[in-house]
C-alpha cells in the first residue's frame, strides 16, 4: 500500500492560507490598495505626537534564545548598511484588522518592525560564539508590491565574516521576507545576500544563512555549527503536538484522511495503520511551502473557484440530469459552441472574473454559461479521435506516453492467480496476429524484429473489475491492446482483448476485437477502443501523474528539509525543483482525490481510485526505474548502445516523448554533474557527508518505508551515484510531470478522445437478442451511453482546463538561476551552460515538429509534440516545463 510523506491528518487544524473570498482583486489592484493605505497611515502617524508602542505579549512558541546574546563592544568599527525587502501580500502583512494595522504601523514608524542581529562565522579567541550586534530596520521605502527597510550596524573590525542574520518580526502579524542585502563600508567584496523567501511569524526568531557561500557539514564555519544543527531540529520537530499554520515542521504519515466516515458511512475509505480515520477541513503544510501570491491567484484560486463555485452551479443546473448522457455528438459539440447555461446565482459572477476562459456571459444580464474552448487537436481535425492511427499515435505522443511497451514474450499471459482470476493465457493468438498483419511475417519474426507493442492494463485492472461494476453507472474491464510497428515508425492497433473475471454469479467473459471492414465489427472495435481509452485515462491520472510525480516526490522534499541544512549545496540545488509541491498535494487531498472528490466522481474506479493507485505503487514503482533511460529500457522502448546518442538506441526512433525527453534528461544530468563535481571532488566526500547520507537514508526508510529493504535502491557512495539520484528526482519533478500534466486539456478536453469513465458494457457481453437488435439499429447510441454523463464530462473538462494552465510567475526549467547559484562563479557558469543547452533543445524540438518524415509529430491535422518544449507563456498552451510540480 502506498505510504506518503505528510503530517498526521488528525492533528491538522489550521488552513495554510486564510479562506479565500469568492471574488478577489488582482495582485496589481491589491498592491495599489496596500500602497494607498500604507502612505496614509504613515502620514497620520507622523502627525500624531503620542507615540504608542505595541506591547510584546509572552508567547510560548517564541524562541528568544537566538537574540539573547550580548551585543559586541569594540573600539574599531565599520558601518554596515542592511537593506531588507518585504513583499506586500494579500494574505499576510497589511491584510489584518484595522486595529492591528494601526498598531503595526505605529510600531513600524518607531523602528520596531524587524529586529536583526548579525552572526559571525568565526568563534572568538576563547572558542565561544562572538557577541552579536542588533539593529532595528527603519525608514521603509514603498515600492511596487514591496517595502524596503534599512538598518545600519557598527561591525567590529575583528568580527570576522558574517555568516548569518537572525531576524525577529516585532509586528503582530506575519510578513513575507524576500531578501536581505548587507554591505560593509570599506569592504570591496560583493554584498552579502540572504535569499529568504520566507514567512516570518510574529515574535519569532528566524535564522537565515548567507547565500554567498554553501557549506558541506564538515566545512561549516565554527561560528555557525550550533545554528546549523538548531535550525534542522526546528524543521524536524519532535513528532508531538498539534501543528500550527505558522510552523515549518516537516514530518511523515500516510494518506489516511481521504475518507469522511463521520459525515457519511459511505465515505469511509481503507486506512493503513489506524482502525478509523478523522478528516480535518484543511491539510497542514509547512508555512514556507505555500504558493506565491501570483500563483495563488493564477492557479489555486482558479481551482478553488471551479471546484467550490462553478461545479456546484453546474450540478445544480443538471440536478435532474445527473446521470444523463449526451443524446448526440451535436450535444457534445454544443459544450464548445453554445455552452451550458448556469443558474443565475451570485457565486457564478465571481467565476466569470476568475475563470473567464470557462465562464462567459450569455447575455448582457446576469446569466452565465459554462463554455469550453475547442482543444487544438479537434480544432485541427474534428474526427482525429475516431481514427486508429491517432489512437495509436497518442501512445507515443499523447498525454500518457509512459505505458506503451515492447512485447518480448509470447503467448501473452497474466501473472495473477488463475484459481481466482481464471486462465492466464490471452486469447490473442499467433494466428490472429498473423492474419491482422496480412502475413507479412510470423509472430516469431515480429518478436525478433521488435515489431509488436502493447498497452497492458490486464493485471492491474482485473482485481477491480467486479468492485467497480457494483458502483452506480460505472463499468470496467481488464484490457490488452496490441500494436504492430510499421515501416514508417508508426503503430497500428491490431487487437484488443477485454476481460471480465469470473464471479460467484457469472463465469469469466472475455473477447478479442480487431479492426473490421463490416459495420457491426467496426462499431464493436470502436467501442473496444473507447474502453481502452478509459483505461489509459485512469492509468494516466492515478499512476503516471498522481502516483509517479505528485506522491512520490513528496518524501524527497520532506527528507531534504529535515536532514539538509539550508546552507547545504545539495539543498540549494534541489530547492527550486521542490517548490510548491506540498501545497498542491494538500489541495489535491482536500478536493480532488478525497472521498467523493472530483476523481471519484468522474473516473471509472470511483471510490476505489486511490486503492488502484496504491496497488500500482506496490506492484510497479521502484526508484531506479523512475530515471527516464531506465524506464525506457524496462519497457523495451530502448536498449543501451554506447555508440548512440545519450547511450541509448530507441526501439521506435520516432517516439516524441522519448526523443525530446532524452535531450532534457541529458541536459539536467550534465548540469547536476557540474554542480556535484564542484562540491564533491572525490567519492570520499560524498560518503563523508553526514547530512546527505541522512537524507538518502530517510528517503528510503521513512519516505518509502514499506519498500526500504528492496535491493534496487541505488547506493550513495560516489559522485556518479549522487548525480543519478538527483537527476532522476529533477526529471520526475520537471520533464516527467510536464509531459503528463500540461497536455490534459489538449488530449482529453474533447472527452470522446480520452473519456475518464465508461458507463456501459460492450453490447455483446451476455447480451440479450433485444439488446443486440438495439445496437445494430443505432450503434452510435451505444457509444454515447458508454461515455461520461453530461455532468461528469463538464466536471472533468473544467478541472483539466485549469490544471493544464501555466501561471504568470511560472518558474521554468533552467530559465532563471537561484540567488545562491549566481554567487558562485563556477556554479553560475555551469548553470549558464545548462540554460544554453535548453535553448538549443527548443530549436531542435521545433525542427522535429516541422519534419514531415516524423509522422508521429508532423502531418495533416496532427498536433505537434510540444509538451517538452521548455518555455511557455501563461495559460493553456500545451507546452512549457516548470522546475517543479506546482499544479
Amino acid at each position: 500500500m502506498l505510504k506518503q510523506a505528510v503530517l498526521q491528518p488528525s492533528l491538522l487544524c489550521f488552513p495554510l492560507h486564510p479562506s479565500l473570498p469568492g471574488a478577489r482583486a488582482s495582485s496589481v489592484v491589491a498592491f495599489s490598495q496596500h500602497r494607498q493605505w500604507w502612505s496614509q497611515s504613515r502620514q497620520n502617524n507622523r502627525n500624531n505626537n503620542n507615540k504608542v508602542r505595541c506591547p510584546v505579549a509572552a508567547n510560548e512558541y517564541s524562541s528568544p534564545s537566538l537574540l539573547e546574546q550580548p551585543t559586541f563592544v569594540a573600539k574599531s568599527r565599520r558601518p554596515a548598511k542592511t537593506t531588507v525587502t518585504v513583499l506586500l501580500t494579500i494574505g499576510g502583512v497589511f491584510a489584518q484588522t484595522e486595529t492591528t494595522r494601526e498598531l503595526d504601523d505605529i510600531n513600524g514608524m518607531n523602528g520596531q518592525t524587524l529586529q536583526l542581529k548579525l552572526v559571525s562565522a568565526d568563534l572568538d579567541h576563547t572558542g565561544s560564539e562572538k557577541k552579536t550586534g542588533a539593529a532595528f530596520a527603519h525608514e521603509a521605502k514603498l515600492g511596487i508590491g514591496s517595502i524596503t527597510y534599512e538598518a545600519t550596524f557598527s561591525v567590529p573590525a575583528n568580527f570576522g565574516k558574517i555568516g548569518a542574520v537572525v531576524v525577529r518580526n516585532e509586528l503582530d502579524n506575519e510578513l513575507f521576507l524576500k531578501d536581505i542585502v548587507l554591505k560593509i563600508d570599506g569592504d570591496d567584496s560583493a554584498p552579502l545576500l540572504f535569499d529568504c523567501k520566507s514567512w516570518l511569524h510574529s515574535k519569532f526568531d528566524r535564522v537565515f544563512f548567507t547565500s554567498n557561500k554553501s557549506y558541506l557539514p564538515s566545512e561549516t564555519p565554527a561560528g555557525l555549527v550550533r545554528l546549523r544543527k538548531q535550525e534542522l531540529q526546528i524543521l524536524r520537530g519532535y513528532g508531538i503536538g498539534e501543528r500550527k499554520k505558522f510552523e515549518r515542521i516537516y514530518d511523515y504519515d500516510v494518506y489516511n484522511d481521504l475518507g469522511n466516515p463521520d459525515s457519511n458511512p459511505g465515505l469511509a475509505r481503507p486506512v493503513l495503520d489506524r482502525k478509523s480515520e478523522q478528516r480535518s477541513a484543511t491539510v497542514y503544510v509547512p508555512r514556507d511551502e505555500g504558493f506565491s501570491e501570483v500563483k495563488q491567484e493564477q492557479s489555486l484560486l482558479k481551482l478553488r473557484s471551479v471546484i467550490h463555485d462553478l461545479l456546484p452551479s453546474v450540478e445544480a443546473g443538471l440536478v435532474d440530469l445527473r446521470m444523463v448522457g449526451f443524446p448526440s455528438f451535436t450535444a457534445i459539440d454544443a459544450l464548445f459552441n453554445e455552452g451550458l447555461p448556469l443558474p443565475p446565482q451570485d457565486s457564478t459572477h465571481t467565476c466569470r472574473t476568475i475563470v473567464p476562459r470557462l465562464v462567459k456571459a450569455m447575455t448582457a444580464g446576469a446569466q452565465n454559461i459554462l463554455q469550453f474552448e475547442l482543444p487544438e487537436m479537434v480544432d485541427r481535425d474534428k474526427f482525429s479521435w475516431f481514427r486508429d492511427e491517432e489512437f495509436a499515435r497518442q501512445t507515443l505522443a499523447g498525454f500518457n506516453p509512459l505505458s506503451i511497451q515492447l512485447v518480448t514474450e509470447f503467448p501473452l499471459a497474466s501473472k495473477l492467480d488463475p484459481s481466482i482470476y481464471g486462465p492466464p493465457e490471452s486469447l490473442i493468438t499467433a494466428e490472429l496476429i498473423e492474419r491482422e498483419i496480412k502475413g507479412v511475417m510470423t509472430v516469431d519474426e515480429a518478436l525478433e524484429q521488435k515489431k509488436l507493442f502493447i498497452l497492458d492494463y490486464h493485471d492491474l485492472l482485473l482485481p477491480f473489475v467486479h468492485k467497480v461494476r457494483e458502483l452506480e453507472d460505472s463499468t470496467l474491464y481488464a484490457s490488452r491492446t496490441l500494436f504492430f510497428l510499421t515501416q514508417e515508425s508508426t503503430l497500428r492497433p491490431i487487437a484488443i482483448e477485454l476481460t471480465r473475471p469470473a464471479s460467484s454469479k457469472q463465469p469469466q467473459w472475455r473477447q478479442v476485437f480487431t479492426p473490421c471492414w463490416e459495420a457491426t465489427g467496426f462499431w464493436l472495435w470502436r467501442l473496444a477502443k473507447a474502453h481502452v481509452a478509459v483505461h489509459d485515462s485512469v492509468y494516466h491520472q492515478l499512476v503516471s501523474h498522481w502516483l509517479r510525480t505528485h506522491c512520490c516526490v513528496e518524501p524527497y522534499i520532506i527528507a531534504a528539509n529535515r536532514q539538509l541544512s539550508q546552507m547545504h549545496p545539495i539543498y540549494r540545488l534541489m530547492h527550486p525543483y521542490f517548490r510548491y509541491t506540498m501545497e498542491i498535494n494538500a489541495f489535491a487531498r482536500a478536493s480532488l482525490i478525497n472521498a467523493n472528490g472530483i476523481i471519484e466522481q468522474t473516473f471509472s474506479p470511483g471510490k476505489y481510485s486511490l486503492e488502484l493507485s496504491s496497488a500500482a505503487y506496490d506492484k510497479l514503482w521502484r526508484f531506479d526505474m523512475e530515471a527516464l533511460p531506465a524506464d525506457l529500457i524496462r519497457r523495451g522502448m530502448a536498449m543501451e548502445d554506447p555508440e548512440a546518442e545519450h547511450g541509448l538506441r530507441l526501439t521506435i526512433d520516432d517516439y516524441p516523448y522519448a526523443k525530446d525527453g532524452l535531450l532534457i534528461w541529458s541536459a539536467i544530468e550534465q548540469w547536476v554533474a557540474d554542480y556535484v563535481g564542484h562540491y564533491y571532488p572525490s567519492p570520499a566526500d560524498v560518503a563523508a557527508d553526514s547530512e546527505l547520507q541522512s537524507w538518502w537514508t530517510e528517503v528510503r526508510t521513512k519516505g518509502h518505508s514499506d519498500k526500504q529493504h528492496e535491493p534496487w535502491w541505488p547506493s550513495l557512495n560516489t559522485q556518479a551515484d549522487l548525480v543519478r539520484i538527483l537527476t532522476t528526482i529533477i526529471w520526475v519533478a520537471s520533464g516527467h510531470h510536464a509531459a503528463v500534466n500540461f497536455g490534459q486539456y489538449h488530449f482529453a478536453g474533447y472527452f470522446p478522445n480520452h473519456p475518464s469513465i465508461a458507463r456501459a458494457n460492450m453490447p455483446v457481453e451476455d447480451a440479450e437478442e433485444d439488446d443486440l437488435a438495439a445496437f445494430r439499429a443505432k450503434p452510435e447510441a451505444a457509444l454515447l451511453r458508454c461515455f461520461p454523463s453530461i455532468l461528469q464530462a463538464a466536471q472533468v473538462m473544467a478541472i483539466q482546463d485549469v490544471m493544464s494552465a501555466h501561471s504568470l510567475d511560472e518558474e521554468y526549467l533552467g530559465k532563471d538561476a537561484e540567488a545562491a547559484w549566481t554567487k558562485n562563479p563556477v556554479v553560475y557558469a555551469a548553470f549558464e551552460r545548462f540554460n544554453g543547452r535548453l535553448r538549443v533543445i527548443e530549436g531542435i524540438i521545433d525542427a522535429r515538429n516541422a519534419d514531415p518524415r516524423l509522422k508521429n509529430r508532423c502531418g495533416a491535422g496532427i498536433v505537434p509534440y510540444q509538451l517538452l518544449k521548455l518555455y511557455s507563456g501563461p495559460g493553456v498552451t500545451g507546452m512549457g516545463v516548470p522546475n517543479s510540480i506546482s499544479i
